[in-house]
């Protein structure tokens, strides 16, 4: 059932809460995989982790890394995540961003692998060298993406889910906070550092260094 555009994932995500609603999916079940529910909505891959996001979010769901996805909940669990990050202000989505990457940059140490440290290097390079070219867009998704691979290395899919979710906003925030690169600039030696703390393994050292930088923002 192909899906009128509207905005795919809200779409998709509508129509999953109407058959968890209607008792076509229980509690504790497993929905499709991303490939099935692709096929079954006539809707990209992107589309397909969005709606499950939204619904995630809600408390419709709840994701398993490694495994699928399940009903958490026929009745979901009040105002979606998105709608308070809508109406909060740049301070707060910051403090919870604060704490959220220092409990990622804490596990990320413990679990990252050789592949995690080769992504964070390339994501680093990237947000140096638009750094140095002023390309400040660039520079903050190279600097965004950067801190997504170390949600990914700290093995907790909520966390990185949640990460994901406020990263949109943080990104339209530094777009209009800052007017050039240099703060990138001044930055990279500790992002190099973190970096460094994390590929040896240092959990105490990559927290302070991690504790530093969000507090430099």
């Amino acid at each position: 059932m192909a899906l009128q555009r509207k905005s795919l994932a809200e779409a998709v995500a509508d129509q999953l809460q109407t058959a968890i609603t209607s008792g076509n999916y229980a509690v504790g079940e497993q929905l499709p995989t991303e490939p099935e529910l692709m096929e079954q909505f006539g809707v990209g891959r992107s589309s397909i982790r969005e709606a499950v996001r939204l619904l995630a979010n809600s408390g419709w769901v709840r994701s398993q890394q490694g495994v699928g996805t399940f009903v958490a909940s026929r009745s979901g669990a009040g105002r979606p995540l998105v709608k308070f990050l809508e109406e909060a202000s740049f301070t707060e989505v910051d403090e919870l961003r604060l704490m959220l990457e220092i409990k990622i940059v804490e596990k990320a140490a413990l679990n990252r692998t050789a592949r995690d440290i080769s992504r964070m290097q390339r994501q680093l390079k990237k947000r140096w060298q638009y750094a140095q070219k002023n390309n400040l867009d660039a520079c903050i998704q190279a600097d965004i993406e950067f801190h997504t691979t170390l949600a990914e290395a700290s093995r907790s899919g909520i966390m990185l889910d949640l990460y994901r979710t406020i990263a949109e906003y943080l990104r339209l925030e530094f777009l209009h906070k800052y007017t050039d690169t240099q703060e990138f600039l001044v930055s990279q030696d500790r992002h190099e550092d973190l970096l460094k703390a994390i590929d040896a393994k240092n959990v105490e050292e990559a927290v302070a260094i991690a504790t530093l930088i969000n507090n430099a923002r």
